[in-house]
């Protein structure tokens, strides 16, 4: 008699599936979201022949990447060309105003087309490469495009369905992602559960289905903690201004006379239910953030004023700069949150992630229990699975 070892190819096929699942999920939000997680792609022809339209590669994200050097490939975001939004092209070269870049399919580098020297809070990723070569994966955008515009289509219809806007853009992507996933974990459990019972043979007055509790709290837990990532993520920005240094005052609040400071007032706001702690630091040359501004927690609906000097180059012309805000869910003392940002903002992002996981997940750990859960049916089977 032969045994085959399907258990082993099972759980090696789940693995395979919810691995690509997973990487098509991180493609679709970190485009949405506008910051590759783990992996990015392109959609034209610029980067060719290091990539093809519709070619994927693996995006180290900048908070981890380290600094720029020339000859990188960036995904950053664009302020002109194309019409502005994430670009994918190659450093090649590094100026006292910022980086120079280019794509390798193109004769012109970006900034001769208009667009600003690039910063280094508007790069959001780097593309990794072995060797001096781009790690690619030949047509993974074009299936992600695909998979994409589903998306949205179907973001419009259960609009329409629904009668709201709730599910539309960003926020609605997380409501919807949510959803989806509690609605996979509930599937799980059932399946699992028909599982056991179909593999019970016994003949007994009552029959006990039994499935593990803590693969539902360790489901719940990563789905919780991706869900709260990607919210900060999407929460966290950079802001850009287009700064002219100029020989002569003006009353336009972006022309600076050459070598001077001015300083600008934006609203930080805080439309979620959770209280949120931002940290803002500048991203470029020539930007200073007010004292006493550098970190703010602001309440559900609460909002306050941010004060950025920016300081004109002595040669005129026109810049580009930048600040970033980093925020995180106010879950922990805003001194500890600062501490563990000034370590690198995603150790601050995964204790907190950490936080509000256990938070939400550890009274159901409490209820459900670490063992076992039973559930008990009046039904007899048979040793031929017939019931009685």
């Amino acid at each position: 008699m032969t045994r085959t070892n399907t258990g082993g190819w099972t759980v090696l096929r789940r693995v395979l599936l919810l691995s690509i699942g997973l990487g098509i999920a991180l493609l679709v939000v970190g485009h949405v979201l506008g910051v590759p997680m783990g992996l990015g792609y392109v959609e034209t022809g610029s980067m060719e022949p290091t990539m093809d339209a519709g070619d994927g590669f693996v995006a180290v994200p900048a908070a981890v990447s380290g600094p720029v050097e020339t000859g990188d490939v960036v995904v950053y975001d664009a302020k002109e060309i194309e019409g502005g939004g994430l670009t994918t092209h190659r450093v090649v070269d590094e100026t006292e105003h910022g980086y120079v870049t280019r794509g390798d399919a193109n004769p012109f580098a970006d900034q001769d087309s208009g667009e600003p020297h690039v910063t280094d809070g508007q790069i959001a990723a780097t593309a990794l490469q072995v060797n001096g070569e781009v790690v690619t994966i030949p047509h993974l955008g074009t299936a992600v495009m695909g998979l994409e515009s589903g998306l949205e289509s179907a973001q419009w219809r259960l609009a329409s369905t629904l009668g709201t806007t709730a599910v539309l853009g960003t926020q609605g992507l997380s409501y919807l992602l949510l959803g989806f996933g509690l609605t996979i974990l509930i599937v799980s459990t059932v399946l699992d559960r028909r599982s056991v019972a179909d593999r019970s043979r016994s003949r007994t007055r009552t029959r006990s289905d039994v499935f593990d509790a803590r693969r539902l709290v360790l489901a719940m837990g990563v789905l919780v903690l991706v869900v709260s990532l990607g919210t900060m993520v999407a929460m966290s920005d950079s802001t850009e201004m287009g700064l002219v240094s100029a020989e002569f005052e003006s009353d336009r609040p972006d022309v600076v006379p050459a070598g001077e400071t001015e300083t600008h007032t934006y609203e930080l706001q805080n439309g979620g239910v959770l209280p949120v702690t931002t940290i803002v630091e500048p991203a470029s040359e020539g930007v200073a953030v007010g004292e006493g501004d550098e970190q703010t927690t602001l309440g559900h609906g609460e909002s306050a004023n941010l004060s950025v000097s920016y300081t004109a180059p002595p040669e005129t012309g026109y810049y580009l700069r930048s600040h970033v805000e980093h925020s995180y869910f106010a879950v922990l003392p805003a001194p500890l949150i600062g501490e563990l940002h000034s370590i690198h903002p995603w150790v601050a992002m995964g204790a907190v992630s950490g936080t509000v996981t256990g938070l939400v997940v550890a009274p159901f750990a409490l209820l459900a229990g670490a063992g076992a859960i039973r559930t008990r049916s009046r039904r007899r089977s048979d040793s031929t699975g017939g019931l009685l």
